[in-house]
């Protein structure tokens, strides 16, 4: 593998206010109740059960769903649909992916055989959003590159995970299409846009013995995922359900 890029260790939110004499003692931070966070707690839970009940079998998969806190990547206004099977806004015409796809996606990673006995060294996401993703993905990798493309949604997501803590998550703003070349080569792929077809950068990105997952674009724009494996013979691919993401697109905006 090529060298790592440094990155800082932790997000740091610098030290707490000392409240002066002459000023009035700073008011603490505004959180959910302890009651909310139980309701949060039980419902992150039944769709643990839900993603079991689905077919996902993998249990390092389902304790990551059932760790990350997807009710705190969501806008307050939508937060009763957070562990509903469904997509939701998250900002610039983006959405965050259903629990099924996520959970999907992941647990056609750990199946590459880079994964098979073990976490994945690195794994690149093409496609930040608001952070979610990375977060779970946090948990199954020992390191994460998240690229995204539209700085609001960078600087969302940095919003977003920074009360977590992920020390082995790096966030970079810069175009998906081209992946990252100074992280590769990578265990694990996996995108949450979807074009005409796989970018060579990214094939060129994955490590023998790695897996990139993908949704890809056929004829009439239907997509469907794609599993490609890199083996010490070339690439194998396979082609499975349909899904809809965001059209992959190049650039930053």
């Amino acid at each position: 593998m090529g060298t790592r890029p440094s990155f800082p260790a932790r997000l740091n939110n610098g030290p707490a206010p000392v409240a002066s004499p002459t000023r009035p003692r700073p008011k603490p931070p505004v959180t959910a109740p302890v009651s909310a966070r139980a309701d949060f707690s039980a419902m992150r839970q039944r769709m643990v059960r839900r993603l079991a009940a689905g077919g996902v079998q993998s249990a390092a998969v389902l304790a990551a769903m059932g760790t990350v806190e997807r009710d705190r990547f969501i806008d307050s206004a939508l937060v009763a649909q957070a562990y509903e099977d469904t997509s939701l806004p998250i900002g610039l015409n983006q959405t965050i992916s259903k629990p099924n796809v996520v959970a999907r996606m992941c647990e056609l990673l750990l199946g590459a055989e880079l994964a098979r006995e073990g976490k994945p060294a690195r794994v690149l996401e093409i496609g930040t959003g608001c952070g979610y993703q990375a977060a779970v993905l946090s948990l199954l990798a020992r390191e994460v590159y998240s690229i995204e493309r539209l700085r609001g949604l960078h600087e969302k997501a940095r919003e977003n995970l920074r009360p977590f803590r992920l020390p082995n998550v790096h966030l970079l703003f810069g175009d998906g299409m081209a992946g990252y070349a100074k992280g590769a080569p990578y265990a694990a792929i996996i995108a949450a846009a979807g074009g005409e077809a796989v970018p060579q950068a990214w094939l060129d990105q994955l490590a023998v013995g790695g897996r990139l997952v993908a949704p890809v674009a056929g004829q009439g724009g239907q997509q469907a995922l794609v599993v490609i494996d890199r083996t010490g013979q070339g690439l194998r691919q396979q082609l499975l359900e349909a899904v809809h993401f965001v059209p992959l697109k190049s650039g930053v905006a």
